[in-house]
């Protein structure tokens, strides 16, 4: 299945507002040109570029699958902001994302979604826990979900850890053809109980063709950055080839999940 069109936004910092001192990259929330507030994730940050291939990724993947995320979008930082910064930690972090970052749209009111409050559903569990294993993210756990209860609703955010085997590029046939061993730590895999089900709908949804459109989409910039490949282009294939042969050996994830799950009830 191939979108009529897929694009991201691209809004320009005009207020840093606040970080979040709650993540290890220490994101922040900030005012965009066009009014809106946004979660930045900064370049400079821990992770690098990395993380936001993964988030970029990751994100557009589950909005595929029609998961709800908040709206991805590009964003450009000037060097001014580095220079008006008070606090030394978060200027050196300002100073080292000059240029191009990724946000997500801030959703106001929003709290963390806590599994012992809120219950969801089967297959929603199942749609999510599928996606986490085609990504291989681990931060999907009690300790930090990444989701968010906004308007009576789920939204997924925070998917910079998925993609682990990016920061080598070691042994990446060999991944992609693996259980994922974290999923056991899932917290809605207890309720995951249509991971068959789901799964058979994604394989429908997800194409190489999907995955090439949405890949398509990291600037080459954050393609060609401290990366093992000669070119952006070969770059975005290997991303392309690993998500094939992930949705190729699906049905190995499922099992593994499956059989985590029963271990947990």
């Amino acid at each position: 299945m191939m979108p009529s069109s897929l694009q991201l936004r691209t809004v320009d910092v005009t207020r840093y507002v606040k970080p979040l001192r709650e993540g290890g990259s220490l994101p922040a929330i900030v005012e965009a040109d066009d009014g809106f507030l946004y979660v930045v994730k900064f370049r400079g940050a821990g992770q690098g570029v990395k993380a936001l291939i993964a988030e970029l990724i990751a994100g557009e993947l589950a909005r595929a699958l029609g998961l709800r995320v908040p709206e991805l979008v590009f964003m450009t930082l000037d060097e001014a902001f580095g220079r008006t910064e008070p606090d030394e930690e978060i200027q050196d972090l300002l100073r080292a994302s000059e240029g191009l970052n990724l946000a997500l749209h801030y959703l106001s009111g929003a709290i963390t979604f806590d599994a012992l409050v809120t219950t969801v559903d089967s297959r929603l569990a199942s749609q999510i826990v599928w996606l986490d294993c085609l990504i291989t993210n681990v931060d999907r756990t009690a300790r930090n979900t990444n989701m968010l209860m906004w308007h009576k609703e789920l939204w997924l955010i925070d998917h910079g850890a998925a993609f682990y085997f990016h920061h080598s590029w070691t042994n990446v046939d060999e991944q992609a053809r693996r259980p994922f061993a974290q999923v056991k730590d899932h917290v809605l895999l207890p309720q995951a109980a249509e991971l068959e089900e789901v799964g058979a709908e994604a394989r429908a949804l997800l194409s190489p063709e999907l995955f090439r459109a949405i890949v398509e989409l990291v600037p080459d910039e954050w393609l060609t950055y401290d990366a093992p490949f000669e070119t952006a282009a070969e770059h975005r294939q290997a991303y392309v080839d690993f998500l094939t042969a992930r949705l190729a050996a699906s049905e190995l994830f499922v099992k593994h999940a499956q059989d985590a799950r029963k271990a947990l009830i």
